[in-house]
């Protein structure tokens, strides 16, 4: 078992939560939102989704050192 490379999951968490957001904002029933609006909202998303990845793979990495700490 390797570490979890934590910046490949903040690349990838970000990228998640750019899609959901792009998602949720261009559907066709949703009402037009002004771009402004709409960069502050793909960027909130895509900083809250590669924050969450980042910590998840670091709080594991970090949990799986303290029940084997043999294996580095």
């Amino acid at each position: 078992m390797r570490p979890w490379n934590t910046m490949r999951a903040i690349g990838y968490g970000g990228a998640i939560g750019l899609a959901a957001a792009a998602l949720k904002l261009f559907v066709p029933w949703s009402e037009p939102q002004s771009a402004p609006a709409i960069a502050k909202e793909l960027i909130g998303a895509a900083l809250a989704f590669a924050l969450l990845c980042g910590a998840a793979a670091a709080l594991r990495n970090f949990i799986r050192r303290r029940l084997r700490p043999e294996i580095r």
